[in-house]
């Protein structure tokens, strides 16, 4: 563990200077997350010959996988601001009982899901539309993956602990050696070993696995304020339920996502086969790349809007917000725009080897992410209301998205377009662009309000 000096001064730093110094390594640790999250499927579908059905079953494995995340953002997304907004109070104590409710809670749910998922997984990936050609694959890769549960869990859940105090350069490293560590692992086992689905698997728990390791090691350690020990260890109700509803909200977000996964997986392989559904992991992989950047960004402004709320500095939290979506929305109109001019250059990062894949994801590209330019607001929005403890408001418009507007869209729009296979799509564009537009009028109506209550 590297010798971590804390300079950060979340009450004083000028704005701009601040939000670059914490969001730029939450940004390259999400594009490294972002190699971590896609690098398999990269390797997977190239795999000579079998490379666009062996993507479709880990296609396939997605709602399990974004379960695992959900739960994780239950305790750390949920946590983490609960323990900056008790550090901006100058209550270190409730900040520190805090962290350890939540370490009780990953590690109990950890054991539950790895149980579960390993006597029920293979029949749920039947119901999440894998077929007699795509099922080996897809339960060759989550057997083993489920049996990391308890290290993604913990690198995830727990290293929001370390950003959120300013740390962003060791909450970086987490994800920087474990995402180092699975692109080395990953040609190894599959090309090397020659293992296939099963040994991209096998190298993401390792990964992972030593991600966790580090979280831990400096959680125990000296450095931070917030520290990991036994007399914090407590379930109490107190700490417990303010992390629980607003845990709540990304751990919907999260979830809907297993949700939104399956919905399409099934629709898209009524309308589209196998081939549809392969298409939809590299699409999903391509929001990934623009989305985790942007989650680094939000990241960076999270612990100053929380910090400056608990600490009462209303004029900061504005000028932080102001920032901050400028920001979001130059990114994300930035990088849809060159998605949308050229959607088969990002097609070939996943496939190079089949042409009807190559001549469908690009078409379904353009479709599918359509909306996807005011995503920026959307996030940016949502998640400052995560950072004022608004779980209630971040909640509803969490569901309002993919509950309310995408899931039924993707069975209701094809009854009215000609072309079903477009129409499924466009569920996606038509509940971007919708949310969005309504997350931002609520937000710019509650924003005074909110900060004016919070006095």
């Amino acid at each position: 563990m590297p010798k971590v000096k804390k300079t950060t001064d979340l009450s004083k730093d000028p704005l701009g200077k601040l939000l670059l110094k914490l969001a730029l390594p939450a940004i390259l640790a999400q594009v490294v997350n972002m190699l971590y999250n896609i690098v398999d499927r990269i390797y997977i579908g190239h795999i000579q010959d079998t490379g666009a059905i062996a993507l479709t079953g880990i296609g396939l494995c997605l709602p399990v996988i974004f379960i695992i995340m959900a739960f994780s953002a239950l305790a750390g997304t949920g946590g983490a601001p609960r323990a900056a907004i008790y550090m901006g109070k100058k209550d270190l104590d409730s900040a520190n009982k805090t962290l350890g409710s939540c370490v009780l809670m990953l590690a109990g749910i950890s054991i539950f899901l790895t149980v579960f998922f390993l006597f029920f997984g293979k029949q749920l990936l039947f119901l999440f539309g894998a077929s007699s050609q795509t099922i080996a694959y897809a339960w060759g890769y989550l057997r083993i993956y489920i049996c990391g549960t308890v290290f993604v869990m913990f690198s995830v859940g727990l290293n929001s602990f370390i950003t959120t105090q300013g740390f962003s350069l060791v909450g970086m490293g987490t994800i920087l050696i474990g995402a180092l560590a699975n692109i080395i692992l990953d040609p190894i086992f599959i090309f090397g070993f020659h293992m296939g689905v099963s040994g991209a698997a096998l190298a993401t728990v390792l990964s992972q696995a030593i991600s966790a390791l580090w979280v831990l090691r400096f959680l125990c350690g000296k450095k931070t304020e917030l520290k990991i020990r036994q007399k914090h260890l407590q379930f109490k109700k107190e700490y417990v339920l303010p992390v629980l509803a607003l845990g709540v909200s990304p751990f919907v977000m999260q979830g809907t996502e297993s949700l939104i996964t399956i919905s399409y997986n099934t629709s898209l392989y009524k309308y589209g086969g196998d081939l549809a559904v392969s298409s939809l992991t590299i699409l999903n992989s391509v929001m990934q790349m623009i989305f985790l950047p942007l989650s680094g960004l939000t990241q960076g402004a999270q612990p100053i809007i929380s910090y400056n709320y608990g600490a009462g500095d209303d004029s900061r939290v504005k000028n932080t917000f102001r920032l901050l979506i400028g920001c979001s929305l130059a990114f994300v109109v930035a990088a849809w725009g060159t998605v949308m001019l050229f959607p088969g250059v990002f097609v070939r990062i996943f496939n190079s080897s089949s042409q009807e894949l190559y001549e469908m994801a690009s078409w379904a590209m353009r479709i599918y992410l359509a909306g996807f330019f005011s995503m920026g607001a959307q996030i940016a929005c949502q998640q400052t209301f995560l950072a004022l403890g608004q779980a209630k408001v971040s909640l509803f418009f969490a569901c309002f998205r993919k509950l309310i507007l995408m899931i039924p869209l993707i069975f209701i729009l094809p009854v009215f377009f000609e072309d079903k296979l477009m129409a499924v799509f466009l569920a996606e564009a038509v509940s971007d662009f919708v949310a969005a537009s309504a997350t931002t009028i609520t937000f710019l109506i509650l924003f005074p309000k909110i900060l004016k209550k919070g006095r």
